[in-house]
């Protein structure tokens, strides 16, 4: 495995493209949260799979799979950033998060278990947070009930995770997530065994498009605000997004918004994350796949308007 380019700013995100030695690519990130320093927060986002096989409708990721990485592929890309920053494998990060979510279901792939099972003995980084996103797919029982062991083994307080629903209109919600999945009680209950009450919530996002419903009542039926939170972000301007006439409902600038009040009015902690609009332009944000601008002889006005690096 070698990086072969990277885009991006050292002050808030840089994408990195690698080849393996069978030549497929994928990428990875690190990025901080002006104005907290890399020292406050850093957040690496690493791949676990070669593309995505689910296609989410807004999802640049998708379209194209070509299989799991191995442990060894996974580790070569936390490995690659600490060294850069932190050569000695002791990182002082107060908030160290690493996400298994930039390119591919994080479920589809085994090795994610020993992976999370292996990093407290590999770094001195008592900030360490492990962070999983999915979207429940049928299928991964195994993958599910190892990983609920590794939490309560491993990180009793410390772990994030968090399910992408997108909108509480199932029949949307299956053509945005256009594979098999839990339904809303299969998540709830597996968030309650998941739960503890030291810990964090467990997170439902959303990242909230025109025309894609969020009731509070569907919510409240299925998911204890003691035990959930909600997260509320843009639609990335993605080209699938462009492709499939998905506009966001959440712009950059910083204004009220209904559901986000009707939320709160009804329990749940709600986090509006909008982060920094430079990463639209940069790819970093979940969803933006940097090979696709590559490959693309369309522009976006929004995205992908930095440099690539060839290294």
């Amino acid at each position: 495995m070698r990086v072969i380019a990277k885009t991006g700013d050292e002050d808030i995100a840089v994408v990195y493209i690698a080849k393996s030695d069978n030549g497929r690519l994928i990428e990875f990130v690190e990025s901080i949260q002006p104005p907290l320093s890399r020292e406050e927060k850093w957040v690496l986002m690493i791949s676990t799979l070669y593309g995505c096989p689910i296609g989410c409708k807004f999802c640049d990721a998708g379209g194209w799979y070509k299989g799991v990485l191995d442990k060894n592929e996974i580790l070569w890309q936390i490995n690659y950033l600490i060294n850069n920053r932190f050569p000695d494998n002791s990182v002082p990060v107060k908030k160290f998060k690493i996400q298994f979510a930039r390119m591919g279901e994080p479920s589809f792939n085994p090795a994610v278990i020993d992976i999370l099972e292996e990093l407290p003995e590999l770094y001195d980084a008592p900030g360490l947070l492990p962070s999983l996103s999915t979207v429940a797919p049928i299928g991964c029982k195994n993958f599910f009930e190892k990983l609920l062991k590794v939490k309560k083994n491993l990180y009793p307080t410390r772990f994030q995770l968090q399910f992408s629903i997108h909108t509480t209109d199932v029949e949307k919600r299956n053509w945005l997530i256009p594979i098999r999945k839990w339904s809303f009680k299969e998540i709830a209950e597996y968030g309650k065994q998941f739960f503890d009450e030291d810990g964090r919530k467990i997170t439902l996002n959303f990242a909230l498009a025109e025309d894609m419903p969020v009731e509070p009542e569907i919510l409240l039926e299925y998911f204890n605000p003691d035990i959930f939170l909600i997260k509320i972000t843009p639609v990335n301007p993605t080209y699938s997004a462009y492709k499939n006439n998905i506009t966001s409902h959440i712009s950059s600038d910083e204004r009220e918004y209904d559901i986000v009040n009707h939320l709160r009015e009804v329990g749940y902690e709600v986090i509006l994350s909008i982060g920094e609009i430079m990463e639209n332009y940069i790819g970093s944000n979940c969803g933006q796949y940097i090979n696709r601008y590559l490959n693309s002889k369309e522009s976006l006005q929004n995205s992908y308007t930095f440099p690539l690096h060839y290294i």
